[in-house]
């Protein structure tokens, strides 16, 4: 039976190749950071990590992964209700409560999960879900877990959303779900009008804060931070496997009562594993480091401001935002990849997207600033990308 399958199958695969979308792994040899080395042989700057704090190996985030291995073993063998908590898991749960201001946490394998998980035991067809165009594909997965009513609103457009929430009224309750910052683009979610129309309509509000989290906002709490609506906003989820470590494993943080329900009723936490103690040990110390000091996120701010400069300074199309997320318009696929093999050669590891990652028409190379950037690596990065802007008839 495979065989007719498998014919389809490389045909696809060939069309892909032949129409230079072919994605393709490179392979590094060294811990993530700002300078990593290429089984091909180069030392490269990483342009294209969620590694925004620089925390992915930073050496007391790796001793104390070790120092739980040693004192918590190696995994748990079990999911959580059974025999997979330990004392470090609701250590980490209360740390990620007390660094939100929310009453409670959960705790996931992955963010997907977290954004999979949350809706189905919450809401039900007599509910509706308000959603952003472009949030993350997991809240989409999730929606469609869930026997909601769903309503889907222009990406960032209040004059839509309030339209939404008005056809909504009829049902019993409505939340307003976005991402935080939309990792494509790297602007952010327009919270503080969000929470004004979810306090006149009578709506909840959740936010992925999965590409802002520990950074924007002054002390790293988010967009809720940024925008001064900590208070307004009653579920967030987010993940550790982006700035905060960058390993794996999610959350969900808010309202005791709900957490409660995604205890007993959420589907990826009911049947995934326990996040496994290394992990959870390193990150219990990474919300020690955020929770003492901004250094990190301030050095970030820094970074993405001497790096956009430069690059627009060259004459590159860059799409606008508060966040160190620095998306390059190329807008064709082909050239996105042959864009990013290029700087590849110059010493820079950054990958083009495209669609169906972002919409036909908007392939980017999209950069990522991290605080393990010194300035000789953004000045490299820069220089990188106006040779090869040039040489590709990208800039004049």
């Amino acid at each position: 039976m495979y065989g007719k399958m498998k014919d389809h199958l490389q045909a696809e695969l060939k069309a892909i190749d032949e129409a230079g979308i072919y994605k393709r792994e490179r392979i590094i040899t060294t811990p993530q950071g700002a300078n990593v080395h290429v089984n091909t042989g180069e030392d490269v700057v990483i342009m294209c990590a969620n590694n925004y704090l620089g925390l992915s190996s930073h050496p007391d985030v790796i001793q104390a992964s070790k120092d739980a291995l040693d004192s918590h073993g190696y995994g748990m063998s079990s999911v959580r209700f059974i025999c997979g908590t330990q004392d470090i898991h609701k250590e980490l749960e209360a740390k990620i409560a007390k660094f939100y201001g929310t009453e409670d946490t959960i705790l996931y394998a992955a963010a997907f999960d977290a954004n999979g998980g949350v809706f189905e035991p919450l809401f039900t067809a007599e509910d509706a879900i308000i959603s952003d165009a472009l949030n993350h594909a997991s809240i989409i997965d999730g929606i469609r877990l869930c026997k909601a009513q769903r309503y889907r609103y222009k990406h960032s457009d209040m004059a839509d959303l309030e339209e939404k929430l008005k056809e909504a009224q009829a049902q019993r309750f409505r939340i307003i779900v976005t991402d935080g910052v939309f990792s494509m683009d790297g602007d952010l979610a327009k919270m503080d009008e969000i929470c004004a129309l979810a306090d006149k309509y009578d709506a909840l509000v959740m936010t992925d804060e999965c590409h802002s989290a520990g950074f924007i906002g002054k002390t790293g709490r988010g967009v809720p931070e940024h925008f001064g609506v900590q208070d307004k906003v009653d579920i967030v989820t987010g993940t550790l496997g982006k700035a905060l470590g960058g390993a794996m494993g999610g959350y969900t943080t808010g309202p005791k009562e709900i957490i409660d329900m995604l205890r007993q009723k959420s589907r990826p936490y009911l049947f995934s594993n326990s996040l496994a103690p290394s992990i959870v040990g390193a990150s219990n110390k990474v919300f020690d480091i955020l929770s003492s000091t901004t250094e990190l996120r301030d050095t970030l701010e820094e970074n993405t401001k001497y790096f956009k400069e430069k690059i627009v300074a060259a004459g590159f199309d860059i799409k606008p935002g508060d966040s160190p997320i620095v998306p390059i318009m190329l807008y064709d696929a082909a050239l996105s990849q042959k864009f990013a093999d290029r700087l590849l050669e110059e010493g820079i590891y950054a990958i083009g997207f495209f669609y169906p990652v972002v919409p036909k028409g908007e392939a980017r190379i999209r950069t990522q600033i991290s605080a393990a950037h010194s300035k000789e690596d953004l000045d490299r990065a820069a220089a990188a990308f106006i040779k090869v802007g040039k040489e590709l008839d990208v800039i004049l």
